[in-house]
């Protein structure tokens, strides 16, 4: 069968979950936030989990009974985990098609451990993935985008003679704000991402601004929230500043309320979900930084008596949120919410942290139904 190119941009095919397309000398590279944050992105670190494709997907309209996608991936890989080639699902007209494993591309393999020496580039080719007998009538695509790669555009392709339109945004805008455990970037194909999950069983159009190590309440990301078009809003927040050890009793407050008060410059009666950490056991009564051992797990660096009582630890942060939600509630803020973190993963699944910070794909699985029964469940707060 002859094929076609179809233009990934300035067409009507449109890359939904990123703000931002780079043009490199072979194709388009997705960001998911706005090119106007580039100067304030802190780090290198950052700039690359911007890159990498959670909640990123193709979206339009065709005929054809084929489609063709090439890309260049360039998957992440923290050792000792096992490597997690790039996959590819596809839905029609809302249905999951089988996965398409993008065999190629650069794997960027991390050892934690060395810091800035155990980085290791294992570079590939551009990967081609297919499917075939999609029919001949006009149907709705989605292609959805690893969680753990960042995913150079080559190509799209179909049927010589079919036609490619546009989808219009029908359904409610989800945006969602949160760290690795949002990012999911441990799972091995997008639809195990728990903020995918409930967005396609509660039919939401979803922005997924989970990044890995770096819900560090940034001014720039209450601008980026602010701006993006907003139906319902969850921040679920806290996590990485116990990781990272950025903050304290004294800043953590100020900087949540400045948060806040970004996103309603905006959106001042969006109903708005605050989230706090789920639970964590070497944080929980202790403040960071944590680290990775050498069978990958984390653990908190110990610290000096004379630090902890100005440290954050999770259950403080969940004690201040919880205050901070109610203290805006009162002072008129009716489409606040909040959502105590436990309640989606608690002490009693701690078993389902496979590195003792982060869910297995089971325990993700168990957050999303949690997050989707308290979250757009009957009576629920973004229902």
């Amino acid at each position: 069968m002859l094929l076609r190119d179809v233009a990934f941009d300035g067409g009507a095919v449109e890359v939904r979950g990123a703000f931002d397309l780079d043009r490199t000398p072979d194709g388009l590279l997705p960001r998911r936030l706005p090119a106007w944050t580039r100067p304030q992105i802190p780090d290198l670190f950052m700039e690359t989990i911007v890159t990498l494709t959670a909640g990123v997907r193709l979206v339009f309209v065709t005929d054809s009974p084929v489609v063709e996608l090439t890309t260049h991936p360039r998957t992440i890989h923290s050792l000792p985990d096992v490597v997690r080639p790039p996959v590819f699902q596809m839905t029609v007209d809302g249905v999951l098609q089988p996965d398409r494993v993008a065999s190629g591309g650069t794997y960027v393999h991390i050892d934690r451990s060395k810091g800035p020496d155990g980085i290791d580039f294992e570079v590939g080719s551009e990967v081609t993935v297919r499917w075939d007998d999609l029919g001949a009538q006009a149907k709705h695509i989605e292609i959805w985008f690893p969680t753990n790669s960042s995913v150079e555009l080559r190509s799209l392709r179909v049927a010589e003679g079919a036609t490619v339109d546009a989808v219009p945004v029908t359904r409610r805008r989800w945006t969602h704000y949160g760290s690795s455990i949002s990012h999911c970037i441990d799972v091995d194909r997008p639809f195990q991402a728990w903020p995918v999950m409930v967005a396609h069983e509660h039919g939401l159009e979803l922005t997924d601004f989970g990044l890995a190590g770096q819900c560090q309440l940034d001014p720039f990301m209450g601008r980026v929230i602010r701006d993006a078009p907003a139906d319902v809003i969850s921040l679920k927040i806290g996590i990485n500043l116990v990781n990272a050890a950025s903050m304290n009793e004294r800043t953590f407050a100020p900087a949540v309320h400045g948060l806040l008060d970004h996103v309603r410059d905006g959106h001042p009666d969006t109903p708005l979900l605050v989230v706090s950490p789920i639970f964590c056991p070497s944080a929980e009564d202790h403040p960071g930084p944590t680290v990775p051992t050498d069978d990958g797990r984390f653990v908190v660096v110990p610290a000096a008596p004379e630090v902890r009582p100005f440290g954050l630890t999770l259950r403080r942060i969940r004690e201040m949120v919880a205050g901070i939600v109610a203290q805006r509630q009162a002072a008129g803020d009716t489409a606040l919410h909040h959502l105590d973190g436990l309640s989606l993963f608690g002490a009693d699944d701690a078993h389902l942290l496979y590195d003792d910070l982060h869910p297995t794909p089971e325990g993700y699985a168990l957050l999303g139904r949690r997050f989707a029964a308290a979250a757009f469940g009957p009576g629920g707060p973004l229902a």
